[in-house]
């Protein structure tokens, strides 16, 4: 199994750095184009599973990418982090409040813990199993960055060290029997058909 990362494409909130959890901004213009090339870069493969976070920045994304109405599955074990009360702060006035903070770390006041956030990971790769061809999820970044790392049997504190723009297409998949990342943050590449990326 292929798994295929798709972070939503731009929203007013990923221009101000704003921290969207459970609010629902629309893509923007930009973000718009971004989903019909996501659609653009895919259209060679099959998805064996493709999955949907309940967000309208997701399914937006998906559906312009032509998968929402075909084949995507909306689940709510794909939606962003909750954020609580830092929900539409910035990083820089988060840290004003604790110096120590990142979510992956420390999660958010009356939201989800980085434990919740690793339980629900568990439970998407749990709906993928006995999938033998290529997956899609269609998501977040900061839960996408959480999922990384539980792929790799890392903790999701270890989210912090991954990086996904809006728009962006990722890839996990295996080396023999070991997790691994086999492609990160693309904003270009194109997929054809039983192409291997590494």
């Amino acid at each position: 199994m292929r798994l295929f990362l798709i972070r939503h494409g731009e929203t007013p909130w990923t221009v101000s750095g704003q921290h969207t959890g459970r609010s629902d901004p629309p893509l923007t213009p930009k973000g718009e184009g971004q989903a019909l090339q996501i659609g653009e870069r895919l259209k060679n493969l099959k998805f064996e599973k493709v999955l949907c976070s309940p967000s309208l920045r997701a399914r937006e994304t998906c559906r312009l990418a032509s998968f929402l109405e075909t084949q995507a599955e909306v689940t709510h074990a794909l939606a962003e982090w909750d954020y609580g009360k830092y929900e539409g702060l910035t990083s820089k006035e988060i840290l004003n409040i604790d110096p120590s903070w990142t979510i992956f770390s420390k999660g958010a006041p009356d939201g989800e813990s980085p434990e919740d956030i690793a339980q629900r990971a568990h439970h998407v790769l749990e709906l993928l199993q006995g999938i033998q061809g290529d997956a899609a999820l269609f998501s977040s970044g900061h839960f996408l960055r959480a999922l990384t790392a539980i792929w790799l049997q890392l903790s999701v504190n270890e989210g912090r060290c991954f990086f996904l723009s809006p728009g962006s297409i990722s890839i996990l998949g295996y080396e023999r029997l070991t997790p691994v990342i086999l492609l990160y943050n693309s904003k270009d590449f194109v997929f054809e058909k039983r192409s291997k990326v590494v």
